[in-house]
Formats: structure tokens, C-alpha cells, sequence
């Protein structure tokens, strides 16, 4: 059975089961048969016979007594028993018979039993009776009283021999009913014992041949997957299971070679991500000369063209006067866009800021911020109830500032009328800022959210073009998306979205974050080289 499959080993165990079952159920049913024949030719046969034999001898007896009492006295009264023995010996004889039949031992001496009664009441009872009817008690004399002791004799000894026969049959079917129960009991008891001894055999195959092999590939499964992944899985048990245990095997060295492959991969990106330390710590350095040094001369082109402007204003044409001004709105717009700059690379550090920001107040500090600015152009902010979502406050009220102050600047003929509301969905909130501006045309709806991109010339609306997408890059740091209603008729619309919960943050195992690293805020003019100021991240609408 080495190499049977393991189907092929349980069917031939649980046919050897089928067969000893059907054995066994056989040989019990035979007993069964056996003892129930038993018991029917012990009490529905021979003790039948029994009774009817013991029966008939008594009616016999009946009779001689009635018939020697008529024979004494010759009166009718006497002959009662006789006529009544007479009756059911007819009626016993005719049961024997039936009963006897097919029992040849039996049935010979019930015939010999027979035979001598028929001669006693042919040779002597009938006659007496017949001659004291005819001449009275007087005429029994005629008959001779030897003669008929000898013929009733001959019936007693042959109901004698009839009775024992039948005893001696029915104590051998009480050893037959004996033989039988034993026979029984034992066919049980070796049924069961067959039956046992199999369950324990069927037991311990399927310990060596299942259990036990699938416990071991078991252990060596859990070595491997507890990190060994060297560890050999061994072959056992039927071929079948070892089938399996191929396949395991095989998949095990096919994570060992991808393991290779993946440890490759990862000490490039090691090796990767250390040359982006570097890059980062170069941008952080590059930030911060951005930050500081190069503002530095910008703050002194802008001073000192502003110096000769005043100092040597009368000595200049109307052209060197325009010269220097348009030198000095270059240094200025050079200084606020290295600013945006640095203001749109903060964003996305880390989320360890977050915390639960109520909406409604970031609104209120974003007004209070453009306060001057509407109260300018008689503008209004209506805000519907707005929920609370985690969040960095201050970014948050930069979005808001950046998208209420956008409506403020881009506002048409008609005081500007911003709306903010909110929509609660299954994990986030959709939030939405309408407002009766001059309006965007679809086709831009994504240009307008690049940086630096702008609708409209700086003659006609200031800024750096880096407001929308610092508000994009918000939005997607908070885990949510903006974009441009383009279903609206008139005015601006922007929608975005905000979860619900905290979104999780990004893993930093690689020095990375969600957005550009943390760069040195500019120095303030007249602050010392090397020491730059904490920025602020509030600032004007772009």
C-alpha cells in the first residue's frame, strides 16, 4: 500500500469494514434464525404435542374407569366419562396427527398408540358395553376381563412410550434453544470485538497515513512562515499528501526567490533613498539660501534704488524715474514670490498637527483676516452650518482665506456675495464656495489649479498665480479633492471635500514626507545672516 493514494487506502479499509460488517451481520442474523426456530419447535411444536399426548392417555384412562363402573352397575350415568373420553380422544387423535406430521419417530409411535386403542375398543370396551346394553351386568361376564387389562395395558405402555419420545424431543429442543442464544451471544460478541479491533486500526491509519503527516508539514509550514524561510518542507505520508507537500515546497522556494528579488529591490531603494537625503538636505539648503540669501539682495536693490530715487529724484528724466521703479517692483515681486514659494512647500509635513477644527471659526478668522478687503469692495460672506473635521487649523483658514479673498478680487460689477455650505456624505463632507465673480470658463477648470498659471495679465489682477494650487495642495494633504463646478451659469463655484476622519498619514521610514521638506522661513530685513524667523502660514488671497 507504500504507494497507494489515500483515497485508494480508505476505500480499502472501509471495504475490509464493509465486508466483516456484512460478515458479521450475517452470522447474527443466522443465529437470530436458528434460536427463533428453536423456540418455535420447543413451544409451538413439541409442547403442543406434550399436552394433546398427556391428554389423550387421560381421556384413555377416563374411559376404562367409565367402562368398568357401566360394566359393575350397568347404569347410563357410568358410561358419561366413557362417551366423553370417547369424544376427545377423536378430537386429540386427529390434533396428533396434524402435529406429529413430518416428525417420523413421532408419527410411528402415535400410529402404534393409535393401533392399540383401535384394538381395545374393538376387541373388549365396544363389545362389553355393547353386550351389558343388550343382556345386563349379567352378560360382562361373557367377556373376558384378562383379555381386555391386556389390550389396555398395551395402549398405556404405548402412550407411555409417545410421552417420553415427546419428552426426549422436547428437552432437545430446549438445548437447540440453549445452543442457539449461545451462539448469538457469541456472534455479538465477536462482532463487536471485529468491530472495535477495525475502528482502532481505522484509527491508527489515519493517524500515520493523515494526522501525522499533515502535522509535520504543519510545523515545517509554520517554520517557514515564522520567517525560515530556508527551512526544507520533507516529504510524507501517501503520495497524495505528498503531492501537496511538492506544491508547499515549490511555493517556498518561489518566496524564497522572490525574497531575493524583494531584498534586492529594497536595498536599492535603500541606496535610492539615501541619495533623496541627500537631494532633501540639499533643497532644505537650497531653501534656506533662497530664504535668506538670495532675499537679502533683493531687500537691498529695492533700498538702494528707493535711496537714489530720493536722493538724486531732481537730478533724473521722467525715464530714470520710471528705471527705478520698475526695478523696484521686480525686487519687490521677486521677494513675494519666493515667499509664496516657501509658504506652498510647508504644506504637507506631517500630520502630527492635526486636530479637531470646527470649520465655522476657520471661516470667522478668514474674514476677520479680509476684513479690509471686503469692507473695501462691500463684500459679504454668508456661511451655512459647517461641520468639524481633524485638520491643521492654519492651513485650513488659508484655504478658506485664499478661496473667499479669490471672490473678493475676481469680484464683477456687484459687490462680491460669497456662500459657503456644506454637504455631509458617508466619510466625508463636501464643502463648497459660490460666489457672483466674474466667473471661470470650463475648458481651465484644471489650468487654474497648476502652479504659476493665470487667466489674466498682472496689469490687470495681482497675485503670483499660486493660490488655487496651494489650495489643491492643501485640500489633498487633509486626504480630499477640489475642483471647479462647471455646471454653474454665472459666478465661481469650487467644491472640495474633507474625511470625516483623520486620514492616515504616509510613512517617513525613508526621511520623506508628504510634501517638500521643511525649508528655513526668509529672514526679516535687517535680520543677521544665518538666523532666519519662524514664518507665519496666514497670508493674503493670490
Amino acid at each position: 500500500m507504500r504507494g497507494w493514494r489515500l483515497r485508494r487506502r480508505l476505500a480499502a479499509v472501509y471495504s475490509v469494514l464493509s465486508v466483516v460488517l456484512l460478515l458479521a451481520s450475517g452470522v447474527i442474523a443466522w443465529s437470530m434464525v436458528r434460536l427463533d426456530d428453536a423456540i418455535h419447535v420447543r413451544s409451538d411444536v413439541l409442547a403442543p404435542i406434550q399436552v394433546s399426548t398427556v391428554r389423550l392417555v387421560a381421556s384413555l384412562v377416563d374411559q376404562e374407569t367409565g367402562m368398568r363402573g357401566y360394566l359393575l352397575r350397568g347404569d347410563d350415568s357410568f358410561l358419561e366419562p366413557y362417551e366423553v373420553g370417547r369424544a376427545a380422544e377423536t378430537e386429540l387423535r386427529a390434533s396428533l396427527a396434524t402435529r406429529v406430521a413430518g416428525r417420523p419417530d413421532l408419527q410411528r409411535r402415535l400410529d402404534v398408540l393409535q393401533q392399540h386403542i383401535d384394538e381395545w375398543h374393538r376387541d373388549y370396551a365396544d363389545p362389553a358395553i355393547a353386550a351389558v346394553r343388550a343382556g345386563g351386568t349379567d352378560a360382562s361376564a361373557l367377556r373376558d376381563p384378562v383379555l381386555g387389562k391386556e389390550r389396555f395395558d398395551a395402549v398405556r405402555l404405548a402412550g407411555t412410550d409417545l410421552d417420553g419420545a415427546v419428552r426426549v424431543a422436547a428437552l432437545r429442543a430446549r438445548d437447540n434453544v440453549a445452543g442457539a442464544v449461545r451462539a448469538l451471544v457469541i456472534s455479538l460478541v465477536v462482532a463487536a470485538v471485529a468491530l472495535i479491533v477495525l475502528l482502532v486500526l481505522i484509527f491508527r491509519a489515519l493517524r500515520v497515513w493523515v494526522t501525522r503527516p499533515l502535522g509535520a508539514v504543519g510545523s515545517d509550514v509554520r517554520r517557514v512562515a515564522g520567517g525560515d524561510l530556508e527551512h526544507v518542507i520533507a516529504n510524507t505520508g501517501p503520495p497524495d499528501i505528498e503531492a501537496l507537500v511538492s506544491d508547499v515546497e515549490l511555493m517556498r522556494l518561489q518566496l524564497l526567490g522572490e525574497l531575493g528579488v524583494a531584498r534586492s529591490a529594497r536595498a536599492s531603494i535603500e541606496s535610492q533613498a539615501e541619495i533623496l537625503r541627500r537631494s532633501n538636505r540639499d533643497l532644505e539648503q537650497f531653501a534656506y539660501v533662497a530664504s535668506h540669501d538670495l532675499q537679502e539682495p533683493l531687500r537691498k536693490v529695492a533700498s538702494f534704488c528707493q535711496l537714489l530715487e530720493r536722493r538724486y529724484g531732481n537730478q533724473l528724466d521722467e525715464r530714470g524715474t520710471q528705471y527705478i521703479h520698475f526695478a523696484v517692483d521686480g525686487a519687490k515681486r521677486m521677494q513675494k514670490l519666493i515667499n509664496d514659494l516657501l509658504t506652498f512647500s510647508r504644506v504637507g509635513r506631517t500630520t502630527e498637527t492635526f486636530v479637531d477644527v470646527d470649520l465655522a471659526e476657520v471661516v470667522q478668522r478668514a474674514e476677520t483676516t479680509l476684513s479690509i478687503a471686503l469692507e473695501n469692495s462691500g463684500g459679504e460672506v454668508v456661511a451655512a452650518e459647517l461641520p468639524t473635521v481633524p485638520g491643521d487649523p492654519v492651513l485650513l483658514t488659508q484655504l478658506f482665506q485664499n478661496l473667499i479673498g479669490n471672490a473678493v478680487k475676481f469680484h464683477g460689477e456687484q459687490p462680491p456675495r460669497v456662500r459657503i455650505e456644506a454637504v455631509e456624505r458617508d466619510t466625508e463632507w463636501e464643502l463648497s464656495c459660490a460666489d457672483n465673480g466674474i466667473g471661470i470658463e470650463p475648458e481651465y477648470a484644471d489650468k487654474i489649479f497648476v502652479i504659476f498659471q493665470r487667466l489674466h495679465g498682472r496689469d490687470v489682477y495681482e497675485g503670483t498665480g499660486i493660490g488655487l494650487a496651494l489650495c489643491r495642495k492643501i485640500v489633498e494633504f487633509h486626504g480630499g479633492r477640489i475642483w471647479l463646478d462647471g455646471t454653474v451659469q454665472s459666478g465661481t463655484t469650487f467644491r472640495w471635500t474633507l474625511p470625516k476622519q483623520r486620514a492616515v498619514a504616509l510613512p517617513s521610514d525613508l526621511g520623506l514626507h508628504h510634501g517638500p521638506p521643511a525649508i528655513p522661513a526668509p529672514a526679516q530685513p535687517g535680520a543677521r545672516s544665518g538666523s532666519p524667523t519662524a514664518p507665519s502660514k496666514s497670508g493674503g488671497p493670490t
